[in-house]
């Protein structure tokens, strides 16, 4: 099964309420390889590579966030698969 990678900007209460730190347990919880990081206007950038199944799954808990955060917008576009290995925080 072939791997698909989704790049996404999440925009609210994004920053400062662990969104980055949460995103990467989900994303390895999920066997998902990628990266996350705070913008400097706010809101949130991810990369996140991995099987359709894993993939949807974060991409619906990006909808939301965790505990403490205000998703007000999410943009997903699909990325050409990089061979991502992990999951980090950056920024």
């Amino acid at each position: 099964m072939a791997r698909r990678c989704l790049h996404g900007l999440i925009a609210g209460k994004v920053q400062g309420v662990g969104f980055r730190q949460s995103t990467q347990a989900q994303a390895q919880r999920l066997g998902l390889a990628g990266w996350v990081a705070n913008l400097p206007d706010g809101r949130v950038e991810t990369l996140f590579e991995g099987q359709d199944e894993a993939l949807q799954q974060l991409a619906d808990w990006l909808k939301h966030g965790p505990a403490g955060a205000r998703v007000d917008a999410l943009a997903l576009d699909e990325r050409p698969a990089q061979g991502l290995v992990g999951f980090a925080i950056r920024r």
